[in-house]
């Protein structure tokens, strides 16, 4: 005789692949965000690689912006892992989810500080991204037109 699956189960497991979606999509959002992040943080090492290496420091100008280039870096440093551990929290949602599921324990405190702690390790990753990019436009604003 085959054995009847546990309909109370498996209704339990489906309730709760509904309840990932939503972060499992916010972390789809944060990793695309630390995409951007990544790749502005590479152009800002570049270009203070650049400069170092033409003898950056001993001009005045140069100095100024691999001063900047520095102020920079440890913004968006600061946002990237400020956005990653958001990240890790949505997965520790997710993952408490399901395991609360299996050993039937109601997570709903534990999730929603999880999740709050998470929305605002994203908010204050993204403070810190827009930061970066008020200090890289800056830059801009200063040459001659």
């Amino acid at each position: 005789m085959l054995p009847v699956p546990d309909v109370l189960n498996v209704a339990s497991v489906a309730n709760v692949i509904q309840l990932a979606v939503a972060p499992a999509f916010l972390l789809t959002g944060a990793g695309a965000m630390l995409g951007v992040m990544a790749s502005r943080l590479a152009r800002v090492v570049d270009r203070f690689r650049e400069l170092h290496e033409s003898g950056g420091w001993s001009h005045e100008q140069k100095s100024l912006e691999m001063h900047t280039l520095l102020k920079r870096s440890r913004w968006i440093h600061l946002a990237i892992s400020l956005s990653t551990l958001a990240a890790l929290l949505v997965c520790v949602v997710i993952a408490t989810l399901f395991a609360a599921t299996e050993v039937g324990w109601n997570p709903s405190r534990l999730v929603s500080l999880l999740f709050i702690c998470a929305m605002g390790s994203l908010v204050a990753g993204l403070l810190c991204f827009l930061r970066e990019i008020s200090i890289s436009t800056d830059i801009i604003e200063g040459f001659p037109k």
